[in-house]
């Protein structure tokens, strides 16, 4: 492939980070309205309500892992190994991140939201499998 088409993922788990600081942001100023907490409370890093502390907390998830996977992208495509499975398997990581953020902030239900974290921690791993395999072979 070696064209941009490895890049539409990366950018597209790029506008899930955008929406999830909107939904922070909204979730929070819900929260200074409703009374439940002070705005200079957020600047002090105190205690958060568990409504915006999951989006929070989901929002840091987004700088964990897929740090590897914008990596594995990048290389990906420099050492012209972004073929169709590439790209396939980094739209179904991308798929799964959006897949775990939706459960992360609404139900947090752990006995969905695991299984998917899982699936996508995999997922990357084989990514990272295809590029030793390119780079081997070639």
């Amino acid at each position: 492939m070696t064209g941009y088409q490895i890049f539409w993922p990366l950018l597209a788990h790029v506008a899930l980070v955008y929406g999830l600081y909107a939904l922070l942001g909204q979730r929070r100023a819900k929260m200074v309205r409703a009374g439940k907490i002070a705005k200079s409370d957020y600047r002090e890093n105190r205690d958060e309500p568990a409504e915006s502390l999951a989006v929070k907390n989901c929002l840091a998830n987004q700088f964990e892992l897929p740090v590897l996977f914008y990596a594995c992208c990048i290389l990906l495509y420099v050492t012209e190994a972004d073929n169709l499975v590439a790209v396939a398997l980094a739209w179904l990581f991308v798929a799964l991140r959006y897949a775990h953020a939706a459960i992360h902030v609404t139900s947090n239900d752990l006995r969905y939201r695991s299984p998917i974290f899982a699936a996508g921690y995999l997922v990357l791993a084989a990514m990272w499998v295809w590029l030793a395999g390119w780079m081997a072979m070639g």
